[in-house]
C-alpha cells in the first residue's frame, strides 16, 4: 500500500515574493495510488460531522469520503465529482482552506498516517472544471418566493445556492465592493485565489441569484423595507466582532485588528494597487498577538510586505507533537503544527516566529507604538516570577479571535433575541424569535470553520424552503406583524 504523499509546494523563500496559491497539484497517477490508500473501513468515522471537546470530528458537511476516494481509485473522476457536489457547493473552497477534520478522524490513522483526503477533493473539483463538467444549471421552475440572504460568505452562498436550487427567488446582500465575505476579504490571496471565488460567485449568479453589493443591510436598506420585499430573511452576516487587548496604551497608532489589515491588503490587491491606503509592514517590527488561523495569515502577508523582523504571540503553551493521553482518536487531534506562514518564516529568518505563553501588558511608545512589554505565564495564565521583556514594535496586529456578530444596526432594528453568548439565537430550524427570519454560520454558531459555515448554510435553507412551501399564509404579513410587535 503506498505511503501518503504530499503536494510538492513551491519553495517559500520563492513564494513569499508574489500573492500566488502555495497550493500544489498532484498528478493523476499519485492521486489514483492515494485514493487507494482509503481502506474498507466498515464504519468510517470521517464523514461523522461530531463536536467532541469543541472540535468538529469528522466532515462537518458529512462528505462522503469513502465513496469518491474509491471512485478517484477507479478513474471515475466525473462520479466521484457528482457525489461530492451532493454535500459540499463549494469543495474548492474547502479543499483550499479546511483544516480537514475528516482526516483527524480517518481509520487508517490509526496505524498509519490519514488518507490525504482535502487535496483528492480538491482535485475532484478542479478535474470538474477543467473538464467543463461544471456548468450553470438553473433551476427549471420558480415558486414566486423571494428570499434574502444577508452576507455573502460561505453559509450565505451555500444557502442561496441550495434556495435558489429550490425555484425560490433568492437576492444576496453584501455590503462589501464584491462578494465572497471571508473566502473574499479575509483570508488571503495566496491561501484562496479570488479568482476561485469569482468562478463560483459568476457560476452562482448565472443560475439565476441576485448579488447586491455595497449594502449594508439595516443601515442603506432599512429593516422595515427588507420584510415587506422579501417572503424570508436569512442572516449569514458572520462574528466580525474581534476581541480587543484592554492593555495600557491600547489606542497608539500602529495597532491594528488583524482583519483590519488583511481586509485592506487583499483590495488593494484586487483593484491592481490603485487602493494604497492599506496597513503597510514593509521595513518594520511587526508583532502578531494571537496564535490562530488569522494570525498565520497575518504572518505570511506581513512577510510578502517586507517586514524588518517579526513575532507571533501565543498565549497558550505549545501543542505536543503527538496526541496527548487525554486526546484521543476520532477527536481531532490537538497537536504541533507548522503552518505556510510560519514555514515561510522560518525559510525567509531562519526561525520560528512564535512564542508561548506569552502575555502582552502594554504597548509603549510617543505618539505612535515602538515596543511591546510582555510576562510570561503558565498553563494556568498567571505571571511567573522573572524580568519582564520589552519587543521592538512598529505595528501590532490583534488576531485574537471573534466575539460574535455587531449588535448595532439590523439586529436591534429586528428585535432579535441574542443567547448568551452574544450570538443570535435560533432554533433547531436555524429560526429565530421573528417569523421568517432565520439566521446560519457564524453569526449564530460563533467562529468557526469555513466547512461548519457551508453546513450550516444548508441546513438553514431546507428550513426556509419548507416555511415557504408548507405556509399558506401571507408571509410577508407574518414576519411583518412579528417585526413591528417586538419593537
Amino acid at each position: 500500500m503506498p505511503d501518503r504523499v504530499l503536494p510538492v509546494m513551491r519553495s517559500p523563500v520563492e513564494r513569499v515574493r508574489d500573492w500566488n496559491e502555495f497550493h500544489a497539484h498532484v498528478d493523476e497517477s499519485t492521486l489514483r495510488d492515494q485514493g487507494a490508500r482509503c481502506m474498507n473501513c466498515g464504519v468510517p468515522f470521517c464523514h461523522t460531522g461530531e463536536m467532541i471537546n469543541g472540535a468538529a470530528s469528522g466532515c462537518p458537511l458529512n462528505n462522503l469520503i469513502p465513496d469518491w476516494n474509491d471512485l478517484v481509485f477507479r478513474g471515475n473522476w466525473k462520479a466521484a465529482l457528482d457525489l461530492l457536489h451532493k454535500t459540499n457547493n463549494f469543495p474548492e473552497f474547502t479543499g483550499r482552506v479546511c483544516p480537514a477534520p475528516c482526516e483527524g478522524s480517518c481509520v487508517r490513522g490509526l496505524v498509519d498516517e490519514p488518507v490525504q483526503i482535502r487535496t483528492i477533493e480538491c482535485a475532484i473539483v478542479e478535474r470538474g472544471f477543467g473538464e467543463g463538467w461544471i456548468v450553470p444549471r438553473p433551476p427549471r421552475h420558480r415558486t414566486g418566493r423571494k428570499v434574502a440572504v444577508i452576507g455573502s460568505g460561505p453559509a450565505g452562498l451555500a444557502c442561496a445556492a441550495e434556495l435558489n436550487r429550490a425555484g425560490h427567488l433568492v437576492s444576496v446582500f453584501e455590503k462589501a465592493d464584491r462578494v465572497g465575505g471571508l473566502l473574499m476579504y479575509g483570508i488571503p490571496n495566496m491561501k484562496l485565489d479570488k479568482a476561485i471565488v469569482q468562478r463560483r460567485v459568476d457560476l452562482l449568479a448565472a443560475e439565476g441569484v441576485r448579488f447586491v453589493t455595497n449594502t449594508d443591510v439595516g443601515r442603506d436598506y432599512p429593516a422595515d423595507r427588507l420584510l415587506e420585499e422579501f417572503d424570508a430573511v436569512v442572516l449569514c452576516g458572520g462574528a466580525s466582532r474581534p476581541r480587543d487587548l484592554s492593555v495600557e496604551n491600547r489606542n497608539l497608532p500602529g495597532v491594528h485588528f488583524a482583519m483590519d489589515f488583511l481586509r485592506a491588503n487583499t483590495k488593494s490587491l484586487l483593484d491592481d494597487g490603485e487602493t494604497t491606503d492599506f496597513i503597510s509592514a514593509k521595513d518594520k517590527h511587526v508583532i502578531v498577538i494571537g496564535g490562530g488561523d488569522t494570525g498565520t495569515d497575518c504572518v505570511a502577508t506581513a512577510l510578502r510586505h517586507g517586514c524588518r523582523s517579526l513575532v507571533q504571540f501565543e498565549i497558550l503553551p505549545r501543542q505536543p507533537f503527538e496526541r496527548a493521553a487525554g486526546n484521543p482518536w476520532p477527536q481531532w487531534p490537538r497537536i504541533h503544527r507548522v503552518d505556510y506562514g510560519h514555514e515561510e518564516a522560518i525559510a525567509v529568518n531562519g526561525s520560528d516566529p512564535r512564542c508561548y505563553s506569552v502575555m502582552t501588558q502594554r504597548f509603549i511608545g510617543e505618539g505612535a507604538v515602538e515596543a511591546v512589554e510582555t510576562v510570561e505565564i503558565d498553563s494556568s495564565f498567571n505571571e511567573v516570577s522573572g524580568p519582564k521583556r520589552v519587543w521592538p514594535a512598529q505595528l501590532v496586529l490583534l488576531a485574537m479571535g471573534f466575539l460574535g456578530p455587531e449588535k448595532d444596526g439590523l439586529i436591534s432594528q429586528l428585535g432579535l433575541t441574542l443567547n448568551a453568548k452574544g450570538l443570535v439565537a435560533v432554533d433547531p430550524n436555524k429560526m429565530t424569535n421573528i417569523p421568517g427570519i432565520f439566521a446560519a454560520g457564524d453569526i449564530e454558531r460563533g467562529q468557526s470553520l469555513v466547512v461548519w459555515a457551508i453546513a450550516d448554510g444548508r441546513k438553514a435553507a431546507r428550513h426556509v424552503d419548507q416555511y415557504l412551501t408548507s405556509s399558506t399564509s401571507q408571509l410577508r404579513g407574518v414576519a411583518r406583524a412579528a417585526f413591528n410587535s417586538s419593537r
